[in-house]
Protein backbone atom coordinates (compact mmCIF):
# COMPACT_ATOMS: atom_id res chain seq x y z
CA UNK A 1 0.00 0.00 0.00
CA UNK A 2 1.79 3.32 -0.87
CA UNK A 3 0.68 5.40 1.98
CA UNK A 4 3.30 6.64 4.63
CA UNK A 5 1.99 6.77 8.37
CA UNK A 6 2.97 9.60 10.33
CA UNK A 7 2.16 9.33 13.98
CA UNK A 8 2.83 12.20 16.82
CA UNK A 9 3.65 11.05 20.62
CA UNK A 10 4.15 12.41 23.84
CA UNK A 11 4.15 9.77 26.58
CA UNK A 12 1.68 7.60 24.63
CA UNK A 13 2.91 3.91 25.66
CA UNK A 14 -0.67 3.13 26.84
CA UNK A 15 -2.25 4.40 23.43
CA UNK A 16 0.96 3.26 20.85
CA UNK A 17 0.71 -0.25 20.35
CA UNK A 18 -3.06 -0.39 19.11
CA UNK A 19 -2.67 2.81 17.05
CA UNK A 20 0.55 1.01 15.30
CA UNK A 21 -1.98 -2.26 14.86
CA UNK A 22 -4.42 -0.18 12.82
CA UNK A 23 -1.99 1.08 10.48
CA UNK A 24 0.11 -2.11 9.92
CA UNK A 25 -0.77 -2.44 5.82
CA UNK A 26 2.09 0.53 5.49
CA UNK A 27 5.63 -0.14 5.56
CA UNK A 28 6.47 3.52 5.97
CA UNK A 29 5.65 4.55 10.11
CA UNK A 30 7.17 7.47 11.11
CA UNK A 31 6.83 8.31 15.22
CA UNK A 32 7.55 11.80 15.67
CA UNK A 33 8.14 12.21 19.42
CA UNK A 34 8.55 15.03 22.24
CA UNK A 35 10.68 13.94 24.83
CA UNK A 36 8.65 10.76 26.15
CA UNK A 37 9.59 8.80 29.24
CA UNK A 38 7.32 6.14 29.69
CA UNK A 39 8.68 3.82 26.75
CA UNK A 40 6.79 4.89 24.18
CA UNK A 41 9.81 5.31 22.44
CA UNK A 42 11.39 1.84 22.78
CA UNK A 43 7.93 0.63 21.77
CA UNK A 44 8.09 2.45 18.32
CA UNK A 45 11.51 1.14 17.26
CA UNK A 46 10.69 -2.40 18.74
CA UNK A 47 7.37 -2.23 16.10
CA UNK A 48 9.85 -1.32 13.33
CA UNK A 49 8.83 2.24 13.25
CA UNK A 50 11.66 5.15 12.24
CA UNK A 51 11.54 6.92 15.53
CA UNK A 52 12.13 10.97 14.69
CA UNK A 53 12.55 13.73 17.98
CA UNK A 54 12.14 17.23 18.37
CA UNK A 55 11.33 19.27 21.30
CA UNK A 56 7.29 20.47 21.29
CA UNK A 57 6.70 24.36 20.97
CA UNK A 58 3.42 24.26 18.48
CA UNK A 59 1.00 21.83 16.73
CA UNK A 60 1.99 23.68 13.68
CA UNK A 61 5.15 23.38 13.88
CA UNK A 62 5.51 19.80 15.26
CA UNK A 63 3.43 18.75 12.26
CA UNK A 64 5.10 20.76 10.25
CA UNK A 65 8.56 19.05 10.76
CA UNK A 66 6.97 15.85 10.46
CA UNK A 67 5.76 16.54 7.28
CA UNK A 68 8.92 17.55 6.07
CA UNK A 69 10.51 14.05 6.81
CA UNK A 70 11.41 12.30 3.52
CA UNK A 71 8.69 9.71 3.27
CA UNK A 72 9.04 6.31 1.47
CA UNK A 73 5.91 6.98 -0.51
CA UNK A 74 3.99 10.02 -2.09
CA UNK A 75 1.02 9.57 0.47
CA UNK A 76 1.23 10.79 3.99
CA UNK A 77 -1.60 9.66 6.58
CA UNK A 78 -0.83 11.66 9.76
CA UNK A 79 -2.13 10.73 13.52
CA UNK A 80 -2.16 10.98 16.93
CA UNK A 81 -1.53 7.84 19.11
CA UNK A 82 -5.04 7.58 19.95
CA UNK A 83 -6.51 7.16 16.94
CA UNK A 84 -7.36 4.28 14.97
CA UNK A 85 -8.09 3.40 11.48
CA UNK A 86 -10.69 0.81 11.10
CA UNK A 87 -10.33 -2.09 8.30
CA UNK A 88 -13.18 -0.84 6.49
CA UNK A 89 -11.39 3.06 6.07
CA UNK A 90 -8.37 1.50 4.78
CA UNK A 91 -10.13 0.44 1.72
CA UNK A 92 -11.71 3.44 1.13
CA UNK A 93 -7.77 5.17 1.81
CA UNK A 94 -6.52 2.89 -0.62
CA UNK A 95 -8.86 3.14 -3.44
CA UNK A 96 -8.00 7.00 -3.13
CA UNK A 97 -4.29 6.93 -2.95
CA UNK A 98 -4.40 4.66 -5.84
CA UNK A 99 -5.90 6.57 -8.35
CA UNK A 100 -3.99 7.82 -11.06
CA UNK A 101 -3.73 11.10 -11.80
CA UNK A 102 -5.77 12.27 -8.90
CA UNK A 103 -5.83 16.27 -8.31
CA UNK A 104 -6.78 15.78 -5.02
CA UNK A 105 -3.43 16.97 -3.00
CA UNK A 106 -5.56 17.51 0.77
CA UNK A 107 -8.43 14.73 2.08
CA UNK A 108 -9.96 15.53 5.01
CA UNK A 109 -12.31 13.04 7.17
CA UNK A 110 -13.95 13.03 10.44
CA UNK A 111 -13.50 11.18 13.77
CA UNK A 112 -15.72 8.85 15.89
CA UNK A 113 -14.93 10.54 19.47
CA UNK A 114 -15.42 7.27 22.38
CA UNK A 115 -16.36 8.04 25.54
CA UNK A 116 -17.63 5.80 28.35
CA UNK A 117 -17.77 3.07 25.97
CA UNK A 118 -20.12 4.93 23.23
CA UNK A 119 -19.70 6.97 20.85
CA UNK A 120 -20.62 11.05 21.08
CA UNK A 121 -21.67 11.27 17.68
CA UNK A 122 -23.82 14.10 18.74
CA UNK A 123 -22.59 15.97 21.64
CA UNK A 124 -18.91 15.87 20.31
CA UNK A 125 -20.02 18.63 18.02
CA UNK A 126 -20.03 15.79 15.07
CA UNK A 127 -19.16 16.02 11.97
CA UNK A 128 -15.94 18.10 12.46
CA UNK A 129 -13.68 17.56 9.44
CA UNK A 130 -9.98 17.49 9.78
CA UNK A 131 -6.73 16.88 7.42
CA UNK A 132 -4.85 13.85 7.81
CA UNK A 133 -4.33 12.41 4.31
CA UNK A 134 -1.94 14.61 2.48
CA UNK A 135 0.50 14.24 -0.75
CA UNK A 136 3.76 14.57 0.03
CA UNK A 137 5.30 18.09 -0.10
CA UNK A 138 1.78 19.43 -1.09
CA UNK A 139 0.21 20.70 1.88
CA UNK A 140 1.39 23.09 5.17
CA UNK A 141 -0.61 23.57 8.57
CA UNK A 142 -1.12 26.86 9.82
CA UNK A 143 -2.09 27.87 13.72
CA UNK A 144 -0.49 27.02 17.18
CA UNK A 145 -3.46 24.84 18.42
CA UNK A 146 -6.51 23.45 16.60
CA UNK A 147 -4.19 23.29 13.61
CA UNK A 148 -5.44 24.09 9.98
CA UNK A 149 -4.06 22.59 7.11
CA UNK A 150 -3.57 24.31 3.39
CA UNK A 151 -2.78 23.08 -0.08
CA UNK A 152 -2.98 24.78 -3.78
CA UNK A 153 -4.58 21.09 -4.74
CA UNK A 154 -7.84 20.13 -4.43
CA UNK A 155 -9.48 19.41 -1.51
CA UNK A 156 -11.32 15.96 -1.04
CA UNK A 157 -13.89 14.33 1.99
CA UNK A 158 -13.84 10.72 2.64
CA UNK A 159 -16.65 9.01 3.86
CA UNK A 160 -15.06 7.16 6.64
CA UNK A 161 -13.99 8.10 10.32
CA UNK A 162 -11.02 8.09 12.46
CA UNK A 163 -11.78 6.25 15.74
CA UNK A 164 -10.35 8.38 18.68
CA UNK A 165 -10.26 7.69 21.85
CA UNK A 166 -9.28 10.47 23.86
CA UNK A 167 -10.22 9.15 26.91
CA UNK A 168 -7.28 6.55 27.36
CA UNK A 169 -5.12 8.15 29.59
CA UNK A 170 -7.90 9.19 32.01
CA UNK A 171 -10.41 11.73 32.99
CA UNK A 172 -7.44 13.78 34.64
CA UNK A 173 -5.13 13.71 31.68
CA UNK A 174 -7.98 15.34 29.74
CA UNK A 175 -8.19 18.13 32.28
CA UNK A 176 -4.73 18.64 32.27
CA UNK A 177 -4.38 18.68 28.72
CA UNK A 178 -7.58 21.15 28.03
CA UNK A 179 -5.79 23.59 30.48
CA UNK A 180 -3.04 23.74 28.23
CA UNK A 181 -4.85 24.21 25.44
CA UNK A 182 -7.24 26.69 26.72
CA UNK A 183 -3.94 28.42 27.74
CA UNK A 184 -2.90 28.39 24.06
CA UNK A 185 -6.46 29.32 22.48
CA UNK A 186 -6.62 32.16 24.75
CA UNK A 187 -3.37 33.81 23.62
CA UNK A 188 -4.58 32.73 20.27
CA UNK A 189 -7.96 33.96 19.86
CA UNK A 190 -7.24 37.47 21.64
CA UNK A 191 -4.46 38.10 18.68
CA UNK A 192 -7.43 36.79 15.98
CA UNK A 193 -10.16 39.04 17.88
CA UNK A 194 -8.35 42.23 15.97
CA UNK A 195 -9.02 40.57 12.47
CA UNK A 196 -12.27 41.29 10.78
CA UNK A 197 -14.99 38.23 10.40
CA UNK A 198 -14.85 37.19 7.09
CA UNK A 199 -18.55 36.96 6.62
CA UNK A 200 -18.66 35.02 3.57
CA UNK A 201 -17.33 32.13 4.71
CA UNK A 202 -20.23 31.76 6.43
CA UNK A 203 -21.71 30.06 3.22
CA UNK A 204 -18.14 28.76 2.33
CA UNK A 205 -18.62 25.18 0.60
CA UNK A 206 -15.21 24.52 2.33
CA UNK A 207 -15.94 23.18 6.03
CA UNK A 208 -12.75 24.66 7.67
CA UNK A 209 -13.33 28.26 6.18
CA UNK A 210 -16.89 27.72 7.34
CA UNK A 211 -16.28 26.21 10.64
CA UNK A 212 -13.00 28.85 11.34
CA UNK A 213 -15.82 31.83 10.42
CA UNK A 214 -18.31 30.55 12.95
CA UNK A 215 -15.39 29.98 15.90
CA UNK A 216 -14.60 33.79 15.21
CA UNK A 217 -18.10 34.68 15.80
CA UNK A 218 -18.66 32.64 19.02
CA UNK A 219 -15.63 34.04 20.53
CA UNK A 220 -17.54 37.29 20.12
CA UNK A 221 -20.44 36.20 22.16
CA UNK A 222 -21.67 36.85 25.65
CA UNK A 223 -22.15 33.90 27.96
CA UNK A 224 -20.41 31.39 25.25
CA UNK A 225 -19.65 28.38 27.95
CA UNK A 226 -23.07 28.22 28.58
CA UNK A 227 -24.08 28.79 24.94
CA UNK A 228 -21.64 25.56 24.10
CA UNK A 229 -23.21 23.31 26.78
CA UNK A 230 -26.62 24.19 25.68
CA UNK A 231 -25.93 24.12 21.95
CA UNK A 232 -24.10 20.51 22.20
CA UNK A 233 -26.61 18.99 24.73
CA UNK A 234 -29.85 20.48 23.43
CA UNK A 235 -29.43 21.74 19.89
CA UNK A 236 -27.33 19.13 18.60
CA UNK A 237 -29.03 16.54 21.16
CA UNK A 238 -25.91 15.61 22.90
CA UNK A 239 -28.69 13.93 25.42
CA UNK A 240 -29.22 11.14 23.20
CA UNK A 241 -25.58 10.24 24.19
CA UNK A 242 -26.85 9.56 27.47
CA UNK A 243 -24.60 9.51 30.53
CA UNK A 244 -21.77 10.23 28.70
CA UNK A 245 -23.16 13.01 26.24
CA UNK A 246 -24.11 14.95 29.36
CA UNK A 247 -20.72 15.12 30.90
CA UNK A 248 -18.83 15.55 27.71
CA UNK A 249 -21.28 18.63 26.80
CA UNK A 250 -20.30 19.92 30.69
CA UNK A 251 -16.73 19.15 29.81
CA UNK A 252 -16.68 21.13 26.81
CA UNK A 253 -18.51 24.19 28.22
CA UNK A 254 -16.00 23.91 31.22
CA UNK A 255 -13.35 24.29 28.55
CA UNK A 256 -14.47 27.18 26.95
CA UNK A 257 -15.04 28.46 30.19
CA UNK A 258 -11.42 28.45 31.27
CA UNK A 259 -10.33 30.21 27.52
CA UNK A 260 -12.94 33.19 28.61
CA UNK A 261 -11.29 33.68 31.93
CA UNK A 262 -7.85 33.49 30.12
CA UNK A 263 -8.95 35.74 27.40
CA UNK A 264 -9.99 38.25 30.21
CA UNK A 265 -7.00 37.88 31.89
CA UNK A 266 -4.76 38.59 28.83
CA UNK A 267 -6.78 41.59 28.10
CA UNK A 268 -7.31 43.05 31.56
CA UNK A 269 -2.96 42.42 32.39
CA UNK A 270 -3.97 40.26 35.66
CA UNK A 271 -1.08 37.77 34.52
CA UNK A 272 1.09 40.87 34.88
CA UNK A 273 0.09 42.54 38.18
CA UNK A 274 -0.32 39.30 40.14
CA UNK A 275 3.63 38.10 39.13
CA UNK A 276 4.92 41.56 39.74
Amino acid sequence: MNISVLILTYDEAINLSDCLSSVAFSDDVVVLDSGSTDGTIQLAESAGATVLQRPFDNYAAQRNFGLAHDFKHDWILMLDADERIPDDFIEEIRAMTDQTNNPVTLYRMRRQDMFMGRWLKRSSGYPTWFGRLFRKGAVRVEREINEEYYTDGKIGLLEGHLIHYPFNKGITYWLERHNRYSSMEAVKLSEERAVSIVWKDFLSKDPMLKRKAFKAFAYRMPFRPLFTFCFLYFVKLGFLDGKAGFHFSLMRSFYEYMISLKMRELKSGLVKNESS
